[in-house]
């Protein structure tokens, strides 16, 4: 199974994935980007072995206008989120086997455990105000 590319005319599907309970694993990268076009096969990789989750490649360029102001740091970026609560979001090693770590380890946490690190520190709440995928969706459409 192949990740989804954002686009203006798949929007809906994101949408649908976050509001339903699964997770939302997406990859935020750049089309001039060498290493992201380097990690792409890696990322649909782990989209294979995670069918239950959906994987995302988001151009931030090309989708401008819901990335926003989202600062992105580095390339590739993972934002992931399940429902409204972004679990994780940063510049991640283009390694496979680490990404898919770091997805095991959050999807293997209750709703109780996730809200209470969603507001464990600074910089995880401003992920929440700031990266949370589904505001950005509705603020673009």
């Amino acid at each position: 199974m192949q990740s989804l590319t954002l686009e203006p005319d798949n929007r809906e599907q994101l949408a649908a994935a976050l509001d339903g309970e699964g997770w939302v694993v997406a990859c935020l990268c750049a089309a001039w980007c060498g290493t992201c076009s380097s990690y792409r096969a890696a990322f649909d990789g782990l989209a294979a072995r995670h069918p239950d989750k959906t994987f995302v490649w988001i151009d931030i360029e090309d989708q401008a206008d819901v990335v926003g102001d989202l600062d992105v740091e580095n390339f590739p970026t993972l934002l992931l989120q399940r429902r409204d609560m972004v679990a994780f979001f940063g510049t991640m090693l283009p390694d496979a086997n680490l990404a898919d770590r770091l997805v095991q380890s959050q999807a293997a946490l209750a709703d109780e455990e996730l809200a209470r690190l969603a507001t464990s520190s600074e910089e995880r709440r401003v992920w929440q105000r700031d990266a949370n995928l589904r505001v950005l969706l509705n603020n673009a459409e």
